[in-house]
């Protein structure tokens, strides 16, 4: 398997406790190299287990999405830069967005603004006041997100074919809610399978429960990432 279509792979450490984190990345060993970790694992301990990913050669996607005031997310961003992360999450609002990529400014660090949650359709958007539906909300946040200069968006594979031409080719697109086909959705609403969401223009593909949940998990991510090299060849 081509080292880049490896390095596509993001598995999300949704586990409870350092312990499992580390027990899940000795099972991975050789088949995953880069890794998130969101707010589960942090409020475990997950930053110090993030220097642990970074010394050991993996890249870190920290999946924190900031949304504060300007000051409070610049420092936050400035204290991520120092730890050697490769991604951070903020929410897609434009005041956000634009303290989170000065603050980056001069690191290696890549700011990803985070679209929609792929946990929320239409209907959610609409209790939640918003006037339009998910792909207009989407491609209004994507292009604020172009414009500002944040490196790269966090959308569903439903929204990556359409947000390509809109945002060009240097945005990296970054795609959860992945399902390899035949594994149950879960709570999420807008899915895709691997081969799918690299099709519509994903540049990586974020997978949890398929990979955690599985009997052999260096086993799923195999097949997953052998799905994206076999894609990147159609």
């Amino acid at each position: 398997m081509s080292p880049d279509a490896r390095a596509r792979l993001i598995v999300a450490l949704d586990v409870p406790s350092i312990a499992a984190a580390e027990a899940m990345v000795g099972r991975l060993a050789g088949a995953v190299s880069f890794y998130k970790i969101g707010y589960q694992l942090v409020f475990a301990g997950g930053l110090e287990f993030a220097e642990t990913l970074l010394r050991a050669g993996k890249q870190v996607f920290l999946d924190l999405k900031l949304h504060d005031i300007g000051n409070t997310v610049a420092k936050s961003v400035e204290s991520v830069a120092r730890l050697g992360a490769t991604f951070l999450t903020v929410h897609a609002y434009p005041q956000t967005m634009q303290a989170a990529v000065a603050a980056r400014a001069g690191s290696p660090l890549k700011i990803l603004a985070v679209t929609v949650l792929t946990s929320y359709d239409d209907a959610d958007l609409a209790t939640a006041g918003y006037a339009s539906g998910v792909s207009e909300l989407v491609r209004k946040r994507g292009l604020q997100a172009r414009d500002i200069g944040v490196d790269g968006i966090v959308c569903s594979g439903e929204e990556a074919a359409s947000l390509r031409p809109v945002v060009g080719l240097d945005m990296l697109l970054v795609t959860p809610g992945v399902r390899p086909a035949g594994f149950a959705r879960g709570d999420q609403k807008r899915i895709m399978t691997p081969t799918a969401a690299i099709a519509a223009g994903a540049d990586y593909l974020v997978v949890g429960r398929p990979i955690l949940d599985a009997a052999d998990p260096k086993g799923a991510a195999e097949a997953i990432v052998a799905e994206i090299e076999k894609s990147r060849k159609m």
